[in-house]
C-alpha cells in the first residue's frame, strides 16, 4: 500500500458552460486572493514582497526532528490547504465548472496517508527538500505539459462544450503528481520517494 497522497478529481466531460470557460481566468480571483492570503509575505526595507508557501513546514519538522511527533493540528491545516489549493487548480484548469467551495467536496477528494511520526525517519526533514530536486525538475516539464494540455482543452471547450479526457488525464496526472511532491518534500507526511510517472 503507497504511503503517497491521493489526489481525485471527477472532471465534467460533457455539457460544459461555454461562458464561464472563457471568463475562468476572471472568475478565478476571488478564489486565488483567499488562497494567497494564506501565503505570507515579507514586506522587507528595499519595498519587494515575495509570496511564500502557506503550508506550516518549519514547525512540523522541528517537531518530527525534536519530539518525533506530527502535531494533528498542523497535519489537519496542511491537508485543508492542500485540499483548497487543489479545488482551486481543478477549477482554473478547467477541470470542473463548479467554483470552488471554501469547505471539502464531492469533486475534488485530496487523502493523506496515516501519518505516525514515530515511523517517519526522524533527521530525512532536514534533507527531503534537497533529495526532492530532480521530482521538481521533472515536474517543471510536467507544468508545461498540463499547460499547453489546458488551452487545447480550453479551446475545445468553447467551440464544443465538451473537454477532451485525453487532456483531463494529463492534467489531474500533474496536479497529483505535484501533491504527491509536496506530501514528501514539504508537508512531511510520508518517508516514500514519489514516483516520477503521472
Amino acid at each position: 500500500m503507497s504511503q503517497q497522497i491521493e489526489t481525485q478529481i471527477d472532471v465534467s466531460l460533457t455539457e460544459r458552460n461555454r461562458l464561464t470557460a472563457f471568463f475562468r481566468i476572471i472568475l478565478v480571483v476571488p478564489m486565488a486572493i483567499f488562497l494567497a492570503s494564506f501565503a505570507p509575505t515579507d514586506l522587507s526595507a528595499d519595498g519587494s514582497n515575495y509570496w511564500a508557501v502557506g503550508f506550516l513546514v518549519l514547525p512540523t519538522a522541528l517537531a518530527i526532528v525534536f519530539r518525533r511527533i506530527y502535531p494533528s493540528y498542523l497535519l489537519v491545516f496542511n491537508e485543508a490547504l492542500l485540499s483548497l489549493q487543489t479545488r482551486v487548480d481543478a477549477y482554473i484548469l478547467l477541470l470542473t465548472d463548479e467554483y470552488p467551495s471554501i469547505e471539502e467536496n464531492d469533486i475534488v477528494s485530496v487523502t493523506f496517508p496515516s501519518v505516525d511520526a514515530k515511523q517517519l525517519n526522524q533527521w530525512l526533514p532536514l534533507v527531503k527538500w534537497f533529495l526532492a530536486i530532480p521530482l521538481y525538475i521533472v515536474g517543471f516539464f510536467y507544468i508545461i505539459y498540463a499547460a499547453l494540455l489546458t488551452i487545447f482543452a480550453w479551446l475545445a471547450v468553447i467551440f464544443t462544450g465538451n473537454y477532451p479526457e485525453k487532456c483531463a488525464e494529463g492534467v489531474v496526472g500533474t496536479i497529483a503528481y505535484w501533491n504527491r511532491v509536496a506530501g514528501y518534500a514539504l508537508l512531511l507526511v510520508t518517508d516514500e520517494y514519489p514516483t516520477f510517472s503521472l
